[in-house]
């Protein structure tokens, strides 16, 4: 079959990029469906496995995505047959529970990613748990694709974690990247007051386009002060950050009393510092989320099926364009997310 594969560890990623047509099909083994893919999408995620990642043993080449939809061919034992024909969007984070031990109260689950501890999306076929696969219908597959980790990532920020609620303000850090777009659409949604952040006048520009209520020029310097302004000094409810520790201390300053910072990610950089005396002094909540559950993935897909909330797609490649489709992810250039097209 037709893959897309990292051939080997290394920065920039995109020099071991290749396109493969000799890959062999997969089989799906007890509880899992092969898909036939239709779209798959790219995330940072991408650039993690192709950079490696500290604990992970990951083997290349090596095909990653963790965001596809597609189409279910067959079906391995104990899976209903009625699966096959149907187009399924993936949900990548399968969950890993801790085996029972006496006197021990287990943890919540931990997560085995497609696409990061094992063979993704970005081939001409992938397999998946059943659990993992949503029925979606008449849905555009490339939308789909665009859709899945990034809104479910946001969804779970947003309601799981902050409990953020209509009629609140959120300030999304990095508007341009998956998550942040995601979480941009979602709080429109949900009927909050957004304020966006960016390096890039032009991100800015777009995201106004998109309904954001106020941009802030992240100059490298500290923007707390102007997000407050908008607010009339009291500061945000929430904040959504992926971008990491070089802007943790704004984002604190930023939030009002008893404001919560969530973050997913650290695509600038984990390490940080931060006020603890303003933490404490406005009851502040700082909060880790990674992905979402099968319940937070329906939930949020259910508005994608009803077209309630849509997905940004920055551009869409041919399979055979791969290195096309990294450089431009690896150069932090997008606006949305990066499909590729399988049909």
């Amino acid at each position: 079959m037709r893959a897309i594969t990292i051939e080997r560890q290394g920065t920039p990623v995109v020099e071991a990029v290749r396109f493969r047509e000799d890959l062999p099909d997969p089989v799906a083994g007890a509880g899992e469906c092969v898909v036939r893919t239709e779209a798959s999408a790219l995330n940072h995620l991408d650039l993690w496995v192709g950079r490696g990642l500290p604990g992970i043993d990951i083997r290349y080449p090596h095909v990653g995505g963790s965001d596809a939809a597609g189409v279910v061919e067959s079906v391995g034992g104990g899976v209903d047959p009625a699966w096959v024909g149907r187009r399924v969007l993936l949900n990548a984070a399968v969950p890993q529970p801790e085996p029972a031990r006496p006197g021990i109260v287990p943890s919540p689950a931990d997560i085995r990613m497609i696409g990061e501890h094992g063979p993704g999306a970005h081939a001409e076929r992938f397999v998946a748990p059943a659990a993992n696969l949503v029925a979606i219908g008449e849905v555009d597959p490339v939308e789909a694709a665009a859709f899945g980790l990034t809104h479910l990532t946001a969804w779970r920020m947003m309601t799981s974690r902050a409990g953020l609620r209509g009629g609140e303000t959120v300030l999304i850090t990095g508007i341009g990247g998956g998550v942040a777009l995601a979480a941009l659409g979602l709080a429109r949604h949900l009927g909050c007051t957004t304020i966006v952040t960016s390096r890039s006048e032009e991100k800015l520009a777009r995201a106004r386009s998109l309904g954001a209520d106020h941009a802030v020029l992240d100059k490298g310097e500290d923007w707390s002060r102007e997000v407050r302004g908008v607010t009339g000094r009291r500061g945000v409810d929430c904040c959504l950050d992926s971008v990491g520790g070089p802007i943790l201390s704004h984002a604190l300053r930023s939030l009002a009393r008893g404001g919560v910072f969530v973050t997913c990610g650290t695509t600038a950089g984990p390490v940080a510092s931060c006020d603890l005396a303003r933490v404490f002094w406005n009851q502040l909540s700082i909060l880790g989320s990674t992905m979402g559950d099968m319940t937070e993935f329906r939930q949020v897909a259910s508005l994608l099926m009803r077209g309630l909330v849509r997905p940004v797609v920055d551009s869409v490649h041919r399979p055979k364009d791969a290195r096309t489709a990294y450089a431009r992810l690896e150069s932090s250039g997008q606006f949305g997310k990066i499909v590729f097209d399988w049909r």
